[in-house]
């Protein structure tokens, strides 16, 4: 049985909003003092209201959940659900406002760029000072010192203050810090995505060799590819609720908003990051033969496409991009291209084969397009997130053979030929 290193218990925190916010103690005062009068703040900006006393927000309510060793976990949700607030919590920086949390180890936290480093001091010093609120001595820290400096690839910098180092380099000690103390529990925050490829991808076997050491990894991170990487289960926090607890694959589902599939959407009301609708406009989808938009290995997708044209366009096309599951693209395909009038209202059936792509889930990123006379592709409107699809695989047909798409990716190979 894995021993546990975390107990999150019923764990909510409330803040107060309007309470503080001038930027400096005299503003503070003024504000307070004014509203106390019942007068307007003199800090409020023209058109804005300053927020009551009263006025209380919970960043996290009611959310439980345990970490045992060997554990990778990640905690995933949208900008303001509540993840950097609970590690905030875990290490223990600020305390909640209910419920327990209960650690039994070492946690290392890596939060934010040069947590814990003194600007004065050089790199050297300050692996001393973060090792020893980690709570390392110094005989400890020193016969890691080689080893730290060593992953940190700043030698040449090590005797300068960190004053002068960039983002980058202050990631790369931070965590070569924080990786090397033996900590039961290793936090990290979304820092990683300041490094460069090649240190992310040390960064990431690093946390894994942690994990499988029998400690624990909390991750946070907007980046899906380090997520299904180096994780083994996954939270997704919705509003500061916990809403789920599992698979790194669903949880990554349930971030990337894939729990609807729909055969039949209103394509109008869909928001586009560039709106271009006054030329032409994709209106609705509907999907053929399906109820479920499941559909099995090297089969094929039936749709019509609906749209509208407000210009003529000799040469139009309709472009398809296939993303997987954590929105990374994969394939893409387009039709022939057709003609439209002004002011013509067309639906266009389409076949989209899907040989060859392996059993997991999908999004269909869809645009309307034409080439122009010097070989550029101009885009009249786009649609990210059409809709999602679901391959199967027959495990009649393929009994024994699992596909693991976290391992293997989106493609599938035809069986090998002996000859």
């Amino acid at each position: 049985m894995s021993e546990r290193v975390l107990e999150i218990d019923g764990v909510s925190k409330q803040y107060r909003l309007g309470m503080i916010g001038g930027g400096t103690l005299h503003g503070d005062l003024t504000s307070w003092i004014a509203r106390k009068r019942g007068k307007e703040d003199p800090n409020v900006k023209i058109g804005k209201e300053h927020l009551t006393h009263n006025q209380k927000f919970w960043a996290l309510k009611d959310v439980s959940f345990n970490v045992d060793r060997g554990d990778a976990v990640a905690l995933l949700g949208r900008n303001g659900a509540g993840k950097s607030t609970m590690l905030k919590l875990i290490s223990r920086i600020t305390a909640p406002t209910e419920g327990e949390i209960r650690i039994r180890g070492r946690v290392a936290s890596l939060l934010e760029i040069g947590t814990g480093f003194h600007p004065e001091l050089s790199g050297r010093d300050n692996i001393y000072l973060n090792a020893a609120i980690l709570g390392m001595n110094r005989a400890e820290t020193t016969r890691k010192l080689k080893e730290i400096v060593e992953f940190s690839e700043i030698e040449q910098f090590i005797d300068t203050p960190v004053k002068r180092y960039s983002s980058g380099m202050y990631v790369k000690l931070a965590f070569a810090v924080a990786s090397h103390l033996d900590p039961d529990v290793m936090i990290c925050d979304e820092v990683l995505a300041v490094g460069d490829l090649a240190f992310q991808q040390k960064c990431l076997t690093k946390m894994s060799e942690i994990a499988r050491s029998g400690r624990a990894v909390l991750y946070v991170s907007h980046n899906m590819r380090t997520v299904s990487q180096l994780c083994n289960r996954g939270l997704y926090l919705d509003s500061g609720r916990l809403t789920y607890d599992g698979t790194v694959e669903r949880a990554m589902e349930l971030y990337g908003g894939s729990s609807a599939r729909s055969v039949s959407r209103n394509l109008d009301e869909v928001p586009r990051t560039k709106d271009r609708g006054d030329t032409m406009r994709m209106l609705a989808i509907d999907f053929e033969d399906t109820q479920s938009l499941e559909y099995e290995m090297d089969s094929a997708m039936q749709f019509r496409l609906t749209s509208v044209a407000h210009i003529a366009e000799p040469r139009l096309r309709i472009r398809l991009i296939l993303q997987n599951s954590i929105a990374t693209p994969i394939a893409m395909t387009q039709t022939e291209p057709f003609e439209v009038q002004a002011e013509e209202t067309f639906t266009r059936r389409i076949r989209f084969p899907l040989d060859g792509i392996a059993p997991g889930e999908y999004i269909i990123k869809m645009s309307l397009i034409s080439g122009t006379p010097r070989g550029r592709t101009n885009y009249y409107d786009t649609i990210v997130d059409v809709s999602r699809f679901v391959i199967t695989d027959d495990p009649a047909v393929n009994a024994g053979f699992i596909w693991s798409e976290r391992l293997w990716g989106n493609e599938r190979l035809k069986p090998l030929e002996m000859l």
